[in-house]
C-alpha cells in the first residue's frame, strides 16, 4: 500500500510514517520546506515538497497519483493567526481532498480536532479567539469531506495530545467526552483506520482508554454513519 500524508513533518505524521514504513508500506509525506526532508527520510518516508497554501489542485493531484490512501494531518500550528487557520486547516484540507478525488484515491483519513464545529457561535467563554477560529476551520473542512461521495473518508478527532509513550489502549467512539491521548496512540489508530474499510463514513473521537486498539476499531466498525 502507498499512502500520502499531508503535513508529513508533523509529530503525528512522523509517527505514522514510521509505522507504515516499518511494515513495508510505501509512504510519502508532503512538506512545505525542503529543510524538513531529512526528518521524513529518517522516518522511512519519501519527502514531497509542496506548499498546500499556494499549490493548485493539478499539482497536488500529480503527487497523489498511484496512491492507495491519503491522510490529511497538516495544520497551521501553534502561534499562527486566524488567517492561517483558514488557509491551512480549512482550504488546504479541501484542496487535498479535491486532489485525492481527482487522482482516484478513495481511502481518505482526516486528522481533525475534538469540538471542531464550522457553526461555532462567537468565542465561548474562556476560549482563545484564534482557537475558536481553528475549531471553525477544522469543522468546515470536516463538513466538506463528509459531503463527498467519491471518497471513503474517516474523520478522526483526538482529544488533547500528549507526548507520553503510547499505551495501545484507547476510547474510540462517535462521542467520547473530553480527555487526553498520546500522539503514539493517535498514529496507531490512524494506521488501523487505514486498514479497516468498515470505518469509512464515520466521524470518531479518540482519547486514552482501556480497550486495545484492534478491539476498539472492531467495535466502531459496526457503527453506522456518524
Amino acid at each position: 500500500m502507498r499512502t500520502i500524508i499531508a503535513g508529513g513533518h508533523g509529530q503525528i505524521a512522523l509517527r505514522l510514517e514510521r509505522l507504515l514504513a516499518g511494515r513495508g508500506d510505501a509512504v510519502a509525506g508532503i512538506v512545505r520546506r525542503p529543510g524538513q526532508a531529512s526528518g521524513l527520510l529518517a522516518a522511512g518516508a519519501e519527502p514531497v515538497v509542496c506548499d498546500l497554501e499556494t499549490a493548485g489542485v493539478e499539482e497536488v493531484t500529480r503527487h497523489l497519483e498511484g496512491a492507495d490512501a491519503a491522510v490529511f494531518a497538516a495544520g497551521a500550528g501553534p502561534g499562527s493567526g486566524s488567517a492561517r487557520k483558514q488557509s491551512v486547516d480549512h482550504r488546504a484540507a479541501v484542496l487535498f481532498a479535491d486532489a485525492a478525488q481527482a487522482a482516484g484515491v478513495r481511502r481518505y483519513v482526516m486528522v481533525s480536532a475534538m469540538r471542531a464545529d464550522a457553526l461555532l457561535d462567537g468565542t465561548p467563554d474562556g476560549m482563545d479567539p484564534v482557537f475558536a477560529d481553528y475549531l471553525r476551520a477544522k469543522g468546515a473542512a470536516d463538513d466538506d469531506l463528509r459531503a463527498r461521495t467519491d471518497l471513503d473518508w474517516t474523520v478522526l478527532r483526538p482529544g488533547r495530545l500528549t507526548d507520553e509513550t503510547g499505551t495501545g489502549r484507547v476510547h474510540l467512539a462517535p462521542e467520547t467526552g473530553r480527555g487526553e491521548v498520546t500522539r503514539d496512540d493517535v498514529a496507531a489508530v490512524l494506521l488501523a483506520l487505514l486498514d479497516e474499510p468498515r470505518t469509512a463514513g464515520l466521524t470518531l473521537e479518540l482519547i486514552g482508554g482501556r480497550m486495545p486498539i484492534p478491539e476498539a476499531i472492531d467495535e466502531v466498525a459496526g457503527v453506522e454513519g456518524a
